[in-house]
């Protein structure tokens, strides 16, 4: 029983191993300090920001997420990226998040998206704002651990694809800030791809936002 429950509620921080609660005031408040600009090796051609470094808290908390199915991590990373993208927002518009693409072999790993799970609970926070998962991966991607820039653009080139009618979300994307969110940027490649994609549907992404650039 006891095993479960700490698979259900752990007993210690995501992002320092405190013992105490999923998520101490001490993480939280650095994940609070951004956001912060930062300029990948692949331009995607919109403001990137991040919540921090991939270090720390952050760094720990997205691996955490990822690879020991720390579900409960969606909802303070959530308000970490709801807090950043108040700061972003433009006023009186409304905010349109669409999470950057996962595998789909690493998402059934993982037992779902963190990424999705997390812009999904920071749509949740602010006002007069959505979330909606327009991007799918294809078939043919690789794990990108291991490429260089160049390896990674290759990889993703044509298989990042749209999950929704363009004429639909063409009309939405016009009217809203549209912010790209991932949870780590490494050289830009997942960003650029997307946006590209996005583009040519008719949604201009403003800006890029990542809980963490390496």
């Amino acid at each position: 029983m006891r095993t479960l429950l700490d698979l259900i509620l752990p007993d210690w921080c995501g992002g320092c191993g405190a013992l105490g609660g999923s998520w101490c005031p001490e993480c939280a408040a650095e994940l609070s300090r951004g956001p912060v600009r930062v300029r990948p090796r692949a331009d995607p051609g919109v403001p990137c920001w991040a919540l921090g470094p991939y270090a720390g808290a952050g760094k720990r908390a997205v691996l955490a997420a990822k690879e020991q199915n720390r579900r409960d991590l969606a909802a303070p990373l959530g308000l970490a990226l709801a807090q950043a993208l108040a700061r972003l927002r433009a006023p009186d518009r409304p905010l349109l998040l669409v999470p950057a693409p996962t595998r789909t072999v690493a998402a059934r790993r993982r037992g779902g998206d963190p990424v999705a799970r997390s812009v999904a609970v920071a749509a949740g926070w602010l006002i007069d704002c959505r979330s909606v998962p327009l991007l799918r991966m294809g078939r043919g991607v690789r794990d990108s651990v291991g490429l260089t820039t160049h390896e990674r653009a290759h990889n993703l080139r044509g298989r990042i694809i749209t999950a929704a009618d363009p004429d639909e979300w063409g009309v939405i994307g016009a009217k809203a800030q549209v912010v790209l969110v991932d949870d780590v940027l490494t050289t830009g490649a997942t960003v650029s791809e997307s946006t590209r994609v996005l583009s040519r549907i008719g949604i201009v992404p403003s800006a890029v936002l990542v809980t963490c650039a390496a």
